[in-house]
């Protein structure tokens, strides 16, 4: 198993509705091998299991993404969704990430990056879970923003969006939150993000 952080040349998450294989099984065997694999050793996953809880058949598992292993670089690829996260302005950032998380988890019916929470503290293949998001989220925001502490601010950054997602997670499906609309949560959520973003 390689846990290299170089990109690997497997098919990442679509970045818009329409992209082959949206609809025909791909989608359900990404969020059933996503919950797989957060929740699980990797030794312990199986195409077999994966399938029966995307209600496919593991044959149509290695037709689309090969190996146990590629579908796993496939779950661990945040790249996707950081191209759409991070596609704005820096002075319009901090909206913009928060209509776009809810557009994100809309779109694929489940958060994009809340995955990476259940990695924590587990010492196997699961730590690229951990590596990936440093190096394709929270390394690439630090890389944009200027002045001191960027690293630590990127670092809060991501940390509030995925703590933006465990909220949504957690009082769905009748909490506040999916009771309000996606801008009325931008304006009460994105000024702590942008006064991160903007720095001292």
């Amino acid at each position: 198993m390689s846990t290299s952080g170089d990109p690997v040349a497997t098919p990442a998450l679509p970045a818009a509705d329409g992209q082959p294989g949206a609809g025909s099984g791909r989608e359900a065997i990404v969020r059933a091998a996503r919950r797989a694999f957060a929740l699980r050793p990797y030794a312990e996953v199986t195409m077999r299991g994966i399938a029966a809880s995307a209600g496919v058949s593991p044959s149509l598992i290695v037709k689309r993404f090969g190996s146990k292993e590629d579908l796993f670089n496939t779950v661990a690829d945040f790249r996707a969704a950081a191209d759409e996260l991070f596609a704005a302005p820096l002075p319009e950032l901090g909206r913009h990430l928060v209509l776009t998380m809810v557009e994100l988890r809309d779109r694929f019916r489940g958060d994009p990056l809340l995955r990476v929470v259940f990695s924590l503290g587990i010492d196997d293949e699961r730590t690229l879970l951990r590596d990936r998001f440093r190096e394709q989220v929270t390394d690439r925001l630090a890389a944009a923003l200027s002045g001191p502490d960027a690293l630590l601010r990127a670092e809060l950054i991501a940390g509030q969006l995925l703590g933006l997602g465990a909220t949504l997670s957690l009082h769905r499906p009748d909490g506040a939150g999916a009771r309000t609309g996606p801008d009325r949560l931008a304006d009460l959520y994105a000024p702590g993000l942008q006064r991160l973003i903007d720095g001292p």
